[in-house]
């Protein structure tokens, strides 16, 4: 690991996971008004690396976003936007999900479909036609709770969403009814803030502190095959049926909302340049480094694709 520098020195290690608002329950005190602009926190740090990683696999691209957390901890990087997407597909948990329980591993086998566990809390979602985002900041450049975070980095989401066309808005929803909250599906379960267009679910978020450091990522989806989400979940086929018919009302895919075909690299750009509006963000270009890429070897191989960690519940 590479010795801090002074602009980003060493933090104490901190903890905790969290789900935020449109990846499940969110945690934290009740908020006010959505977008209540006098409530977000300031960035303190105006420049950041931007990161375009391309598609992995699920161990790989988790890996990463625990290997810039360190280094950034580390004060070895700056804080970093990252775009990837997935390779195969794959289905992520969330950090206290049971693999065995939620995730059908057979007919992913059969799909072509991987599995992983998230470092961050949340719900089970298929990884498959979505532009995935990450964010890596110390706590103390963007201060505040998971609620208050959460919603400053959203300005960025919505700022970008909206340069496409999109009419997103950060809303809040009414609850589910609980017969209708019978599966762990990230896009199943409404919270009280979403992401949504026409009050449907486009993008889901979860969020980790460690060592005094955010993570952040989520799924922007750009299409959606309903029934593949629930065909590897472990659902009855009626079940399968019933919650793919109840997902279409909630959730959309970036494509259904403008009308239009969108690519990946559009709507990565996109959202890019909507973080550096809304956030007053300096987005500078960049590539892991190389105590990142050995890092991402070790975790990959020792973590993220190891059965200790990912069927461990």
């Amino acid at each position: 690991m590479l010795p801090p520098v002074k602009r980003y020195p060493n933090p104490e290690d901190g903890g905790g996971h969290a789900a935020v608002p449109g990846a499940g329950a969110a945690n934290g005190p009740e908020p006010g008004p959505p977008g209540a602009a006098a409530e977000l926190p300031s960035v303190r740090e105006h420049t950041w690396r931007r990161l375009d990683t391309g598609f992995a696999g699920g161990a790989r691209n988790m890996a990463v976003d625990e290997a810039i957390l360190q280094q950034h901890a580390a004060g070895a990087v700056p804080p970093t936007l990252r775009f990837y997407g997935w390779q195969p597909p794959a289905v992520s948990i969330g950090y206290f999900q049971s693999m065995a329980g939620e995730v059908d591993r057979d007919a992913c086998r059969r799909l072509g479909i991987g599995w992983v566990r998230r470092p961050t809390g949340g719900w089970a979602i298929l990884h498959h036609m979505e532009l995935t985002y990450s964010v890596v900041v110390r706590e103390e450049l963007l201060p505040g709770g998971v609620l208050e975070t959460y919603r400053a980095l959203a300005q960025g989401l919505l700022t970008g969403l909206r340069s496409l066309g999109a009419p997103a808005e950060l809303s809040a929803l009414p609850a589910a009814h609980p017969a209708e909250m019978n599966t762990s599906a990230c896009f199943e379960h409404p919270s009280q803030y979403e992401l949504v267009v026409g009050g449907r679910k486009l993008v889901g978020s979860a969020q980790t502190r460690k060592q005094g450091t955010i993570l952040q990522h989520g799924a922007i989806l750009l299409d959606i095959d309903y029934d593949l989400t629930f065909a590897v979940l472990r659902l009855s086929p009626e079940e399968r049926t019933r919650q793919a018919a109840l997902l279409r009302r909630r959730a959309v895919g970036l494509q259904e909302a403008l009308g239009r075909r969108v690519t990946w690299e559009e709507a990565r750009d996109a959202v890019a340049a909507g973080f550096a509006q809304a956030l007053g963000l300096r987005l500078q270009t960049s590539e892991l480094i190389a105590p990142e890429l050995a890092g991402v070897q070790v975790l990959e191989r020792e973590k993220y694709g190891n059965p200790e960690w990912n069927e461990r519940k």
